[in-house]
């Protein structure tokens, strides 16, 4: 793949540059010390991917994502950061990774590795699939990307969300009203004003005294009166479209 590092501090880039270069999938390395530079040379090449710092004079690097956001073909977004509160908003912009200054090489190769498998979903595309969307959460102090598709259900927590997989949950500091406007589109639907689950994962919807609940693998989360006829529709409407194909 051709990439692109940017970053205002030059021995930071070099860094970055030498262990991108360092990467057997990485075949190209072009550099860029601020954003006019990087947006000057992407005029003059398509790049896969750009592996880009957030603070930088003029132009930051999350306004120049989302500059890049609006381009015909944008690239994957990996940010390079040495700061941990920015991640919320990496998410927002669709960004494939986050990873945390000073950079190791083992954690840039996990970068890498998401940026290849984002590719090869549309070789024709270099955007990575809606459905793959990623989320940052934090663990013992390292910023993660959490596919979105790994996603059971959400439990509002405050102004945090707690987001429910096979495996666990995570915190993250996005409204649980936030992530139903963004995740409608993808199977998401809400069922109370605490919870939001994945259509396409509810095993049963049950009636019980004080109401109706939906199952998802075993775990029971309760319907709100307001949103029961909405889930019921789009129950069923998922129903008869199974027995169409």
């Amino acid at each position: 793949m051709k990439v692109l590092a940017v970053d205002d501090e030059l021995p930071a880039l070099d860094e970055l540059a030498y262990l991108l270069r360092a990467d057997p999938r990485v075949n190209k390395v072009f550099t860029a010390s601020d954003a006019t530079e990087a947006l000057r040379a992407l005029r003059d090449t398509d790049v896969d991917a750009v592996f880009l710092d957030i603070r930088m004079p003029g132009l930051d690097g999350m306004e120049l994502a989302r500059v890049l956001r609006r381009f015909a073909r944008p690239p994957a977004i990996v940010f390079i950061t040495a700061y941990d509160n920015a991640a919320a908003d990496a998410y927002d912009l669709g960004a494939l990774d986050y990873v945390r200054k000073p950079v190791q090489a083992s954690r840039l190769a996990e970068a890498i590795r998401r940026v290849a498998a984002a590719l090869s979903i549309n070789p024709s595309d270099s955007r990575a699939d809606d459905d793959d969307q990623a989320i940052p959460i934090e663990l013992a102090g390292t910023t993660r990307m959490l596919p979105r598709s790994s996603v059971r259900w959400v439990e509002a927590q405050g102004d945090y969300a707690r987001l429910h997989t096979a495996d666990g949950s995570h915190l993250v500091r996005v409204p649980l009203a936030t992530l139903a406007d963004r995740w409608s589109d993808s199977g998401f639907v809400r069922i109370h004003r605490s919870y939001l689950v994945q259509l396409r994962l509810i095993d049963e919807l049950r009636m019980v005294n004080s109401g109706y609940v939906v199952v998802l693998g075993g775990t029971e989360l309760p319907v709100s009166r307001r949103h029961t006829r909405d889930l019921k529709d789009r129950l069923v409407r998922a129903a008869k479209q199974d027995w169409t194909r």
